[in-house]
């Protein structure tokens, strides 16, 4: 937009936050920021839904800042212009991307952290630069305890001559329908006895984290199925109810034992199974945890105590990379095989070589 005595210029509706139109890039670069501009700025009067933005970054640079931003953008964040860059940053809790399995309907979905975002931004802006485009939901956390998902779509235009990049989109809330989705899931994924998750989780889990090794966003993880000893001699001996109340009180060890990052729940039956970030060592501590607390608790049917103990079968994602490529399938049936073992072995105990 032409400067003159009393128009509205592209640097006024960018802000003081625009770095690129004050200061000596290419024409080109210039003239095509001010044409989106105008034409956003033009978008937002119409009340639409969406919100628009411009984002820019240098090449091998780490910080990404904001040309434009829409003034709802400003309104959900709480915060002014010159803060923005900083205040969504700090304000996300992770990213999602949703695809389509290959020859399948099934919707995929990789999640990435806000530690993995910042430990990766190389990585992840080279990803979308060479895509071209942008779709991911976005979930936020905001002052006062409030969430919110934004859906962003965005085209990314490389200027190689500036090594600039525009990321230039829009964004759109969809936390109601993402609010729908996660009371479905609960719905469908945790069980009805122990309240933990079921089996139909763990490949989702599984798989977002094979992912997650094959990028780099982590560097182990361990995979674990553990087994309630003589469950069936429980059943006989006292009856189906008080199995199920075994099952309830293990389940509530499991979650008091395991750390925050740690993950549980039902495998079917009196079998359970855990999942972690981090090394064997990591995953050998965790299991005996679980186990040595299973031991160290008191289980009371009809007043009389009952013992109950559990065998451990525990795998390593590195413990299989010799083995080539990396599959849930392959995960469960080694932890499977070593729980086997436990329970040859002698029972209560922990198994993760075999």
């Amino acid at each position: 937009m032409s400067k003159g005595k009393g128009r509205t210029t592209a640097t006024d509706l960018a802000g003081p936050g625009s770095k690129i139109l004050a200061g000596g890039f290419s024409p080109r670069l210039c003239h095509r920021l001010a044409a989106c501009i105008a034409a956003m700025a033009t978008l937002e009067t119409i009340s639409s839904p969406i919100i628009p933005y411009i984002a820019a970054w240098r090449e091998h640079e780490k910080v990404i800042w904001y040309e434009y931003v829409g003034a709802k953008f400003l309104a959900l964040l709480g915060c002014d212009r010159e803060e923005v860059d900083e205040v969504f940053r700090q304000s996300i809790v992770d990213r999602r991307l949703y695809r389509y399995a290959d020859r399948e309907s099934k919707v995929e979905e990789e999640i990435v952290t806000r530690a993995e975002l910042r430990g990766d931004q190389a990585g992840l802006r080279e990803e979308v630069k060479k895509a071209g485009a942008v779709e991911f939901v976005y979930q936020l956390a905001l002052p006062e305890g409030k969430r919110i998902w934004l859906k962003d779509q965005a085209n990314i235009e490389v200027f190689v001559e500036d090594r600039i990049c525009l990321s230039i989109g829009c964004l759109t809330e969809v936390t109601k329908e993402m609010e729908q989705k996660d009371l479905l899931e609960k719905i469908g994924y945790f069980d009805e006895l122990t309240k933990l998750p079921k089996r139909t989780i763990l490949q989702r889990i599984l798989e977002m984290n094979i992912g997650n090794l094959r990028r780099g966003h982590v560097t182990d993880f361990v995979f674990l199925l553990l087994d309630i000893d003589h469950f069936k001699a429980v059943n006989d001996m006292h009856g189906h109810q008080a199995g199920d109340q075994i099952l309830v009180g293990f389940a509530e060890v499991m979650r008091a034992t395991k750390r925050h990052e740690d993950e549980i729940g039902r495998y079917g039956g009196e079998e359970f199974y855990g999942f972690s970030i981090g090394s064997l060592n990591n995953g050998i501590q965790f299991a005996e945890r679980l186990r040595q607390a299973v031991a160290g608790s008191e289980f009371v049917f009809d007043r009389e105590r009952v013992p109950v103990t559990v065998s451990v079968g525990l795998v390593a994602a590195s413990q299989l990379a010799g083995d080539g490529e990396i599959s849930a399938e392959e995960l469960v049936r080694v932890a499977d095989r070593r729980l086997y073992l436990a329970k040859e072995e002698g029972r209560n105990r922990v198994v993760f070589r075999g």
